[in-house]
């Protein structure tokens, strides 16, 4: 039974309060122009930090941050658009490639999500090499809903999650790779069991569609699935399992509303045939951002935990998750008012986050035992 607005809207209070005394913060570094995601290094390394404005730093404790890496493809930083999310290739050990989403923009002026790698220097300090493998088309965007979380399954499979650069027809569109969940290989080609291989006048790229501005995106430890949030337009941010094939159902079916107030012009209802309906929802939006599962040894208490980024409601929420059931526990860092774009969990059980500030703090969270 979901709770009334004002219900939930104490509710969420009460719990933020709650839990706000119930954790360890500890600031790592400040000084962060609006930092956007992070990956750790493995051997203790430290961890890559994306700014938007188009640096890539590397942070280690005890050398903090370093001078901006080089060789970093060119971003459009317009509006929502920048550089986005880090990760390290399933080999990186061997091949020391670093995968990197960011806005890039085209001749007409206008920008859309592009990807790719390039070989992390053995000192940290260059990207070697770098090469594009994937461009969201047509362009689109004149800076917003870019999307750009990268998630690699286990099996090799990269997934990107792409906005609908706030055109929103096109997330049902299946001739354009905007509101769309992208599979490609570790080498960034298509894979031949994609839904839509072969299919005339359809992106082969494409596993599921129907996607409005997708904001977070996490690998479900447990069920070994892709797990990815997404904003609402005013209410309606959802959680959702991308499945092969299948329509999400932006922006014929959805739980929000215009920001004017009216309803949205191509909605049909918040349940519609044929598309799929969220797995978790929030009549008010938070804004959610970047999101964790909690699979570590270190705290016991936070065992089977989802961690997701608020960014309007500047916070941390706390969900617990059994199997496909979602229900939200609380919130954690509220009283810190910082719009909040990333979360991880670090190989030592600690929660990291990256707040989006123009003096932006990357911190390290831990419950009060």
């Amino acid at each position: 039974m979901r709770l009334t607005v004002p219900t939930l809207l104490l509710s969420a209070m009460l719990m933020a309060s709650a839990h706000a005394a119930e954790v360890n913060v500890e600031v790592l570094q400040r000084k962060l122009d609006h930092p956007w995601s992070l990956a750790f290094l493995p051997d203790n390394n430290g961890m890559l930090i994306t700014l938007r404005g188009g640096q890539l730093r590397h942070w280690q404790s005890g050398k903090g941050l370093s001078d901006p890496i080089t060789g970093v493809p060119r971003v459009w930083n317009n509006g929502q658009g920048g550089l986005f999310d880090v990760v390290l290739a399933p080999d990186f050990e061997a091949s020391r490639r670093i995968w990197l989403s960011y806005a890039e923009v085209g001749d007409d002026g206008k920008a859309g999500t592009a990807v790719g790698y390039g070989r992390l220097s053995n000192d940290l300090k260059r990207l070697e090499g770098f090469q594009v493998v994937f461009r969201q088309m047509p362009k689109l965007s004149t800076g917003n809903h870019f999307g750009g979380r990268l998630v690699f399954d286990g099996k090799g499979y990269l997934f990107i999650g792409l906005g609908e650069n706030n055109q929103r027809p096109t997330a049902q569109d299946l001739d354009k790779l905007q509101g769309k969940v992208v599979r490609l290989t570790d080498q960034g080609k298509v894979p031949k069991d994609n839904p839509f291989v072969g299919k005339a006048g359809v992106r082969p790229e494409i596993w599921s569609y129907g996607i409005r501005n997708p904001q977070g995106m996490a690998l479900n430890p447990w069920s070994n699935t892709v797990w990815l949030n997404e904003h609402g337009p005013r209410g309606g941010d959802e959680i959702n399992i991308p499945e092969k094939g299948k329509n999400y159902g932006w922006p014929l079916a959805t739980h929000g509303i215009n920001y004017s107030g009216l309803p949205i012009p191509e909605a049909k209802g918040k349940q519609v045939a044929g598309t799929e309906q969220p797995l978790f929802w929030w009549e008010k939006s938070p804004a959610v951002s970047g999101m964790a599962f909690y699979n570590a040894k270190t705290f016991p208490q936070w065992q089977r935990k989802l961690f997701i980024g608020a960014l309007k409601d500047e916070d941390v929420i706390v969900l617990s998750v059994d199997g496909k059931k979602v229900t939200e526990d609380g919130r954690i860092l509220g009283d810190r008012q910082q719009r909040i774009r990333d979360v991880r969990v670090g190989p030592d059980g600690y929660l990291y986050v990256l707040t989006d500030e123009s003096d932006g703090e990357l911190l390290k969270v831990s419950p009060q035992r």
